[in-house]
């Protein structure tokens, strides 16, 4: 980050405090206790006025420097969270033809048990059946 975007962030977070409401009805306050009637700023407060807006397009500046900022960092995130997600559904995508492969093995895997289980039936029939002895003399 530039100095610039950093000071705006610093100065975005602390006119965004309850801190500095409180600081600033507190030197509004104290302006216009002080030059009531006889200050350098009789009322209506010509000056304060001028100081106050001031402020004002200050704020309004540096609250757009940290708005612009803030949408450069979302900016990236949503970049991040994409490229994330193109990762995964390739990871997705990859893992799915394996699972196809093995699907595939498994069925030729089952198909071939089946196959052995019938030869070896077969095979058990063939031997249970009663063989023809000689006729002893």
């Amino acid at each position: 980050m530039s100095l610039g975007e950093r000071a705006a962030d610093r100065m975005r977070n602390g006119m965004g405090s309850w801190f500095f409401v409180f600081a600033a009805l507190a030197f509004l306050a104290a302006w216009m206790g002080v030059n009531r009637n006889t200050g350098f700023d009789k009322y209506p407060f010509i000056l304060l006025n001028l100081v106050l807006s001031c402020l004002a397009a200050l704020q309004g500046a540096i609250l757009l420097i940290a708005a612009k900022r803030s949408d450069q960092i979302a900016s990236e995130l949503a970049h991040h969270d994409y490229e994330t997600d193109r990762k995964a559904e390739r990871l997705i995508e990859h893992l799915s033809e394996h699972f196809t492969q093995m699907a595939q093995q498994h069925e030729e895997l089952r198909r071939q048990v089946a196959e052995l289980t019938a030869a070896l039936k077969a095979t058990s029939q063939i031997d249970q059946t009663p063989t023809q002895r000689p006729a002893t003399p």
